[in-house]
């Protein structure tokens, strides 16, 4: 898979407008849809950060409460999920691994490894139809909201 070129300039950090054209319009858009369903499950908050070193630049940390959801991370034209479930939540994972789209399955398989079965998924959203499984891995990692169960 080819690399894609991040925003990896630690002092200069991006305001909303400039990462919107990096990403590319169709993906700020997708990615303003994900935070839209991120927000009926979640009592969400969002803020810029640059985490784990250079190579990954400049994300959106999103959180419910002070439990991580995910991290994502803005690409030239795109953007990159990133989430990591721990050992309990992978059990969960396999449970419904057969009802998930095959690309999902794929990155769950090839996940990079923390603790005994956990590990941390990099999911390069390029299509509305990815949203929902990582609604469901970002489900097992933190329960949604009571109110969010019946929508």
């Amino acid at each position: 898979m080819e690399e894609k070129k991040r925003l990896t300039e630690k002092f200069n950090k991006p305001e909303d407008e400039f990462i919107r054209v990096y990403v590319g319009d169709e993906a700020w858009q997708r990615l303003l849809r994900f935070e839209e369903m991120l927000k009926g499950q979640y009592n969400l908050s969002r803020e810029i950060k640059f985490p784990f070193g250079n190579e990954y630049g400049w994300s959106f940390r999103y959180v419910h409460g002070k439990k991580l959801l995910l991290y994502v991370f803005f690409e030239e034209n795109g953007f990159c999920c990133t989430i990591s479930i721990n050992d309990k939540g992978a059990q969960e994972v396999e449970a419904i691994l057969k009802d998930l789209r095959p690309e999902t399955q794929d990155l769950w398989k090839n996940r990079y490894p923390c603790g005994d079965y956990g590990g941390w998924i990099h999911c390069f959203v390029e299509l509305d139809d990815e949203l929902p499984d990582l609604l469901r891995l970002i489900g097992i990692k933190v329960q949604p909201k009571k109110d969010a169960k019946a929508k």
